[in-house]
């Protein structure tokens, strides 16, 4: 079933998709399905639900971005999402995924080993402690984390460095966290450069993508600590 639906999915966002990819897609899904039985990954573990909502939610932002040659860092990437899935589709993607639990990292850890991806550095770190060497240093910043937008621009676009992208994936209805954000955005360095919708294939669901480009390197003093960034949102 899995197969079929990223198949048809793929077809539809007019994606390549070769077996190399579905058989990664099956032993990532496997992995994801089993570890959750003993740790907190994911809500989502029916078959059908983890190639829509993970799988095919993720690969649809390589339908509206073009991620080709670029270095990519998923911020909060939890069970990997959309980082891991991406690399699956685009094997050559140059990509680090960030987390701040450590089990979570041990699982993806051990997951890119399976598939096979010795290219990906896991790292555990708070978003808002920025890792050596990881401050303005991609050319595209993903999250699909649920925190507000301003928090999250706070987060991700120290780490985009001047002409790349921070690409928050957020519901269709985000409008009023769009406004709330727009001086966050100028204050780090950002501006909004278009906000795209997509259907995930198989369903009826539409999700946004808010693509804001770095124009300016973000001030040094930002980004705060995580208990500031709460208390007094920029």
């Amino acid at each position: 079933m899995l197969e079929e639906i990223l198949r048809s999915g793929f077809e539809e966002l007019g994606l390549p998709l070769d077996e190399r990819a579905l058989a990664r897609y099956r032993l990532f899904a496997d992995m994801l399905v089993e570890t959750n039985k003993v740790m907190n990954l994911t809500a989502i573990t029916e078959e059908a639900d983890v190639a829509r909502l993970h799988f095919l939610d993720s690969a649809a932002l390589l339908s509206l971005v073009p991620f080709e040659g670029k270095r990519v860092i998923d911020v909060g990437t939890g069970a990997g999402f959309p980082g891991l899935a991406l690399k699956i589709a685009l094997p050559e993607l140059s990509l680090v995924l960030l987390d701040s639990l450590d089990k979570r990292i041990g699982f993806l850890r051990e997951t890119c080993r399976a598939l096979d991806f010795d290219d990906v550095a896991c790292i555990h770190a708070r978003a808002e402690e920025i890792p050596a060497g990881c401050r303005a240093a991609y050319d595209i910043a993903v999250s699909r984390a649920v925190a507000r937008l301003n928090l999250l621009c706070e987060l991700c676009l120290p780490y985009v460095k001047k002409g790349g992208l921070f690409l928050a994936m957020k519901s269709r209805d985000h409008a009023d966290e769009l406004s709330e954000a727009k001086h966050a955005i100028a204050l780090l360095g950002g501006g909004v450069e278009a906000e795209k919708d997509y259907r995930i294939p198989g369903t009826e669901i539409v999700h946004s993508v808010i693509c804001i480009r770095k124009i300016a390197d973000t001030p040094p003093k930002y980004p705060r600590r995580w208990a500031q960034i709460k208390k007094q949102p920029l």
